[in-house]
Formats: structure tokens, sequence, C-alpha cells
């Protein structure tokens, strides 16, 4: 939220509250394993994890961002404004592998946007375990679209009805979810009113703190001299902030007055109340397990990563005592176990129903004790409210496991970079390259992958051609310092030559290496690490990728060798780029000499076209339209061929000729469409396409239209009234030889405009194309008017109608089809007497 100080951080503290609840409320009424709500951030299209109910924030980083246009259920939920609903992973891989093989396990999905005015708030998103046969009943959509739009009322409220001031710009807040149905030993549940400053307690926190039920006095002060009397005074300090909105981040960690460990755990259920358990982390809060005198390590963490139980035997394994693991997360009690590709592990037992088993190695030189630089067995068997984890020393490795990667780093790599690189697997930039089909695309997945994934700022990728190197794309480097290595030659010695040449990656883990290594080089920083990576596909040379940090670091052996697989998987994708850019090119070249360079005039009419090509694939396709000299009138014609590239761009122009031909001599439309159908059959390109084409009599106003599978005209009158004309039509051409296209007459009276349109203009993604062709209509109506205003529908107003229709289109980065469009427009009177030589045609006034 916007604002600045002390009230900036309560509107915060209440925003975090807000969300919490509803992703708690998410996980009680849904059935969800885990919640999160994105919101925008203050980056244009990023959208940021704002709280996460049910998992721990740092096992999920790669997540915590998300740009809006990525291939992700969250980023269609919010840029289509619909809810995506994946029951289980075999859809989930169908729909959005990238996602997918982040998540490799047994789960269903719900991401629901999170409405505001004009456009989403953010997205709602729940998971559980799902089997590979469960079906859409996994979640009950109706009741998440409400969860969602009750929490878009509220953030609307909180925000005063701005909906620009709600955004997110920090790390998650991560919220337990409400306990389970089945209570557990030693967990007590009580609840406190602060308006009266009542304690209710359940039997079981009775039990917990020795008290016969109903012992305990009835007040706030009574229940913290009951479970910690030395920490009373954080125990009332955080029930007040709890009250106000402002729950503790994590569990406070207390000592009874025997020194027994408990945990605290607090949030407002139904404000201002708030509800509290107890968790005796003890030992004989596992007494009914009779996990202390087990001879293997047990281990309990909450679904955050807390520890909340250690017996003897895991204390003994590990080199620390209990009382200094419970209550500290396992990231920071354990840092060897955690990291990858242990974090996969973890995540597989939050999310999955089954148990994970693996080896980890416990370091040499970690606090002392039995087993260290020993391996040992580990077990993580999945709960609702718990993880439950065995450690077994295991004399020797499982042969077929081998050593656990990336157990112990280099010495070299300081410990916050430990676990960055392998967060991202090169699965995941192999399932991104495959979207992307020219350089530029490459180089934006790269810089959207694979910098976060390092913790890398600084990013430029060098393309070889006529053996020099050109810049391709760059980020995060000063303004101007890449210019003098524009172009430099295979025989200069800098190491972004030299990665190429010699096909070897160069690592530097400090700029004072770097500039070691080659005295005089201009130096973008004082500080960082450099990483020069060779690009070359099938033996050839193709570039090099350069990686920039803004702090010096080591890299693991584990990280070179994913990098340099990375680079490989860059080149391959940027050989398939330049392919694709020549082949486009051609493609191109060949639909600019097909398209009219300009339309046949005529005295009494005027026309303006529009032609936009699609952003993705080929960029080029078949849409087409034209304007021929037809006897004393003219004919216009729209068409659009399936599909995109030199294929379709061929057979357009083929199709172009011959509805000029047909147009030329005079013939009615239907004629002109049946020639066209059987020329396109007997062609037989295995492609088909749509037409709409008429006849105007500039004299007359008097029109005949026929259409072929093509979408239907639109009319403006000159009062401003605009319809969508009803143009019974016959099939595409080139599938029926046989094919009949029945005409329809209309006069078209002067200063009214016809808008003849391909479905790229009105098409779009999850919606009805009637609603495309109705906004099509009001776009018309208003353009129109505004060209009105300006005197009438000259060329300069017409072609000021067609920039207004396409603005939109044009000025779209994601144009997944061609755009084309014809308006025509009589002017009033004609001075030119037409002579009508056309045979009459069946007429039907729309």
């Amino acid at each position: 939220m916007a604002g600045s100080g002390e009230r900036a951080a309560r509107t915060r503290d209440r925003l975090a509250a807000l969300l919490a609840d509803a992703s708690a409320a998410v996980l009680g009424t849904a059935g969800g394993r885990a919640a999160g709500v994105y919101l925008r951030s203050g980056t244009p299209d990023v959208l940021r994890l704002a709280v996460l109910a049910g998992l721990p924030g740092p096992l999920f980083r790669s997540w915590w961002r998300l740009h809006a246009d990525r291939p992700f259920p969250v980023a269609d939920a919010y840029r289509l404004g619909g809810p995506v609903v994946l029951p289980n992973a075999t859809e989930t891989m169908r729909r959005y592998p990238q996602f997918a093989a982040g998540l490799p396990f047994p789960l269903g999905s719900a991401h629901v946007p999170v409405p505001g005015g004009t456009r989403p708030l953010g997205v709602l998103t729940v998971l559980c375990p799902a089997s590979p046969d469960t079906g859409d009943e996994l979640f009950d959509r109706g009741l998440l679209v409400r969860l969602a739009e009750g929490l878009g009322a509220e953030l609307l409220g909180l925000a005063g009805g701005d909906e620009d001031a709600v955004r997110w710009d920090e790390a998650p807040v991560c919220v337990r979810p409400p306990p389970g149905r089945t209570a557990r030993p030693a967990v007590g549940r009580f609840s406190w009113d602060p308006a009266t400053s009542l304690v209710r307690a359940d039997d079981r926190l009775h039990a917990l703190l020795g008290r016969d039920p109903g012992a305990l006095a009835g007040t706030a002060d009574a229940l913290a001299d009951a479970l910690a009397p030395a920490e009373a005074h954080r125990i009332l300090a955080a029930l007040r902030d709890t009250a106000a909105g402002r729950p503790p981040a994590a569990p406070l960690s207390l000592r009874a007055r025997d020194g027994t460990p408990r945990l605290l755990d607090l949030w407002a259920a139904d404000a201002p109340a708030v509800t509290g358990v107890v968790v005796d982390a003890g030992p004989a809060a596992f007494a009914e397990e009779a996990a202390d005198p087990l001879p293997q390590g047990v281990l309990c963490l909450d679904r955050l990563g807390l520890i909340v139980y250690a017996n003897p035997a895991a204390a003994r394994l590990v080199g620390r005592s209990r009382e200094w693991l419970l209550g500290r997360a396992l990231w920071d009690a354990l840092p060897w176990l955690t990291g990858p590709p242990y974090d996969d592990h973890l995540r597989a037992a939050l999310l999955a129903p089954e148990p994970v088993c693996f080896h980890a190695r416990r370091p040499a030189g970690d606090q002392g004790g039995p087993g260290e630089g020993d391996w040992l067995a580990v077990s993580v068997h999945p709960g609702t409210d718990l993880l439950t984890c065995t450690l077994v020393p295991a004399s020797r490795m499982d042969p077929a496991t081998g050593p656990a990667p990336g157990a112990h780093p280099d010495q070299g790599a300081e410990p916050d970079d430990r676990s960055m690189a392998p967060l991202y697997r090169p699965i995941a930039l192999a399932i991104a390259l495959t979207d992307a089909v020219t350089a530029r695309q490459v180089s934006a997945v790269v810089v959207r992958e694979l910098l976060p994934a390092f913790g890398g700022r600084r990013l430029a990728i060098y393309l070889l051609q006529e053996r020099r190197l050109h810049l391709a794309w760059e980020t995060g480097f000063p303004r101007g310092f890449l210019d003098p290595f524009e172009g430099v030659g295979l025989d200069t010695r800098i190491p972004g030559v030299e990665t190429l040449t010699t096909g070897r990656p160069l690592f530097f883990e400090s700029m004072a290496q770097l500039g070691a290594a080659y005295p005089g080089l201009a130096l973008d920083a004082e500080v960082g690490a450099r990483a020069f990576l060779p690009l070359i596909a099938s033996g050839r040379p193709v570039g090099s990728c350069i990686l920039g940090f803004d702090r010096p670091r080591g890299f693991s052996a584990q990280e070179r060798t994913v990098l340099t697989a990375l680079a490989g998987l860059i080149a391959h994708a940027m050989e398939r780029a330049r392919r694709y850019d020549s082949e486009a090119a051609l493609a191109r070249g060949l639909q600019e000499a097909l398209l009219p360079r300009r339309l046949s005039a005529h005295p009494g009419v005027e026309t303006a076209g529009r032609y936009l090509p699609g952003t993705q694939g080929m960029d080029v396709g078949g849409d087409w339209y034209d304007v021929v000299e037809s006897g004393d009138g003219l004919a216009l014609v729209i068409g659009d061929v399936q599909g995109h590239g030199v294929q379709a761009a061929a057979t357009m122009g083929q199709l172009r000729s011959a509805v000029r031909a047909f147009a030329l001599g005079d013939r009615p439309p239907d004629e002109v469409l049946s020639g066209t159908n059987h020329l396109l059959i007997d062609l037989d390109p295995g492609q088909f396409a749509s037409c709409c084409c008429l006849r105007l009599d500039p004299a007359t106003g008097r029109t005949l239209i026929a259409r072929a599978g093509h979408l239907p005209p639109l009319l403006r009158c000159p009062d401003g009234r605009t319809r969508v004309l009803d143009v019974p039509g016959g099939v595409v051409l080139g599938v029926d030889p046989h094919a009949r296209y029945p005409v329809t007459e209309l006069v078209l009276v002067p200063d009214a405009i016809l808008a003849l349109y391909t479905d790229g203009l009105v098409e779009r993604p999850g919606a009805d194309i009637d609603e495309g062709i109705a906004a099509l209509r009001l776009a018309l109506a208003k353009a129109g008017a505004a060209a009105g205003r300006r005197g009438g529908t000259g060329a300069r107003s017409l072609a000021a109608v067609a920039d207004r229709l396409t603005g939109t289109a044009r000025l779209a980065a994601d144009r997944p089809d061609d755009v084309a469009l014809l308006l025509a427009a009589r002017h009033a009177p004609p001075s030119v007497p037409g002579r009508h030589g056309h045979r009459p045609a069946p007429a039907h006034g729309p």
C-alpha cells in the first residue's frame, strides 16, 4: 500500500492481517493444504506473493515474484480475469508444463482473480494433494470466487477505493493454517476477548498446564502466568498486537516454570477476538508416540518449518541440544539439511501425500557430536499439521543413490548463494525456451528465468556474425559501458571472446580476480563476480553470455556444471531463433509484396485499409484486403487464410490474384467466391480461407454482399446507429466444390461507413467472439462520430477511424493473430453516372 512512516507501517500491517485471514479462511473452508495471495507490485506487470499460508516461504522463494505474461496459471488468471482450475498433475502438465516442472508433485490447484475496479487486484491461489484421476470436484469453484470477491471488497475498502494503492513490494507473510480437526497430544487451545479480558480454555489446555478443568482463572494475566511466568510481558504484548491486527510473524518460543519449551501461536480468527494454540514441545508432548527412547532420531516440524519436537537421538545425530533446536526454523538450525536438492524433498513432503526418503551428510566441523561428517538416511512423513522426520546413520551410501548432489558446496561459495543456482532446474529453462522463437524472445526468457535463479543482476548476450560478436541483449550494465565491445573480432583478448573461441566457461569470483586475469580491461563495477559462458550449438559457435553479480561470490562445482548446461540450451535456442528470423524476414517480404500498396480509387467512394501482423509464431499470416475496379463500380474484399508463415502468405497471394481477376470481369460477389473456391480446391495447398466480397455501385449505393465463412460486416449509419449486418453466408473457401454463396443486397447511403475485418481484431483469449464484435461495433460508432465532428467522412477522417479501431491492437505487445480492416464510405451525390452491366442478384434486406 502506498504511504510513508508510521502510518504506512500500520496500513501495511492491517493489509498483512487481512490477507492472512483470507488465506486461513480458504484453507478452513475450501479444503486446501496451502493457500496464498498474489498482489500487484510497484513494478508494472509484476505480481508479488503477499501471503503464504501453510507453507514455509524460504522453500518457495522462486515463486515470490511472477511476471503477468509468464505461462503460469496465476498469471493467466490475473491477465484473463477468470479462474484457472487444475484438478490434477496431468492437467497441470498439459496446460502449464513450466509450472509443473517446478512443482512435480501430485497436486491440484485453483487460481482465482481478486476483483478490483478496472482490473484484478491480484490472485487467490490454493493447492492440495490430488490423485491422477481427480476431477473438477476437487475445488468448489463458486466458493473460491465468493472468497476472492470478498477479499477484493475488503482490500478496496482498506485502500479507500483506490485500486492503484493496493500493491505489495515486500517478502511474503507466512502464516500457519488453522489447526487440524484431529487433536494432537499436548496441544491446547484458548480464545481471548480483549474487550472483557475473558479467556476461555479447552480441557486439553488445562491438562497441558496441569490444572483441573475450569481451574484456570479467566484473565489474560492468569493465562500468561500459567504459560510462562518469566515471559508474561511478551505473551500479553503479543495478545494485544494480534487483537490490533498485527499477529506475530512466528510462534513465540516460551519456557514453562519448569523449563519445558512451549510454542504459542496466535491469530485473530474473529476480530477483535484472539485465538491461540499452545504446543508443549517438550518430551512429554510426544510420549504417546514413545519417540524419546527410539534409537533413530525423530524431528517434528510444523508447516512453516519450525522444529516443535526433537528426541534425544535426533539431538545427538545433529550435534545440537534439544533445547537449542526447539522453536528454530529448520534452515536456521540445520542449514546442511536445506538447499538443493533437499528443498525439493521438503516441498514434496509438504505438498504430496507420500513419504520422501533421501540421504544427507552433516558436514564435518559442524557442532561436535557423534556422526559428524557422516551420511544420514532421512525420511520425511507428511501430515496435515506436522511433518515427522526420522534420521538414521547410514554406514554406507546406497550405490544407486551416490553422494547427495549439492550437499557440501565449495568453500568459496558464500552461504547465501549456496542454494540459488540449483533452485533453478535446466528442464524449467528448456520448457520456457520452447515458446521463444525470436532472438529477442530467447533473450527475454533468459533474463526472466536465469538471472533470478542465480541471484544475478546483469546479463549480456552476444551473437557471432561474420567472425565478430554483436550485442543482442543486455540488462543491468551501466549506460554505454558495453559500446566499446560491439563488433569485436575473434582475435580480441577479452573474456567474452575467449570463452567462445576456447569453448571453456570462465568464472571470476571477484572483480579483482577478473582484472588480474585481463590487465587493462575496463570494468563496470568495483565489486562483484562474473561468469562468461560459451554459446555453442552442435559444435558451431553461436556467441557468448555474460552473467554479472553485485558482490563477490564463489561458484560451486554444481553451479558451474548447471550454468554450462544452461549455456548449451541457450545456444540451441539462439541458433533456432536465427533460422526463424531468416524465414520470418522472407515471409514478411513476400507478404509486403502481395498486399496492395494502394487501394483503387473512385471519385464517389473513399476507402481505408489497415494490416497488423501477429506477434506470435511466424509474425506473418494470410489476412488480406483489396479494392478492385469492377465495371463502373468497386469490389471490396477481405479474407483470412488459415495458418501463418510462408505457405499462408503464398496462398494469400494466389487468392488475392484470383479475386482480382474475377472481380475485374465485373462478376457479382457470389460468382467471385465460387470461382475462387474452385481455384483453391484445384491448387490443393492443404489450407482453407474465409472471405467476404461485396460490389458497390457508387452512383446508387446499391451493394451486393457474399460471405464464405467470414465474420459479418458492420454498418454505421450517418445518424450514428451502428449494427452488425445480417448477411447469410456459405462455407469457407477450399472445402466444398459445390458450395453456394447467397447474396445480400443493401443500399449504402452517403456518409455511412461499411467495415470489413478479420477475427484478429475481435477475438480475445477466454472471451466469446460475439463480445469482441460488439466491442468493435461500439468503437466504430464512437470513432465515426469523432470523424463526423472533424468534417464528414473524407479520406483523412476515414483513415483516422481506421487508426482508432486498430489502435489498441497496434499497441498490444501480444497479438496472437493478424489484424486486417477495410473501411468504405460513399460520397453524396456521385457526379459520375454509372452503367449497371451486372445481372440482377437476389436481394435480402438486412
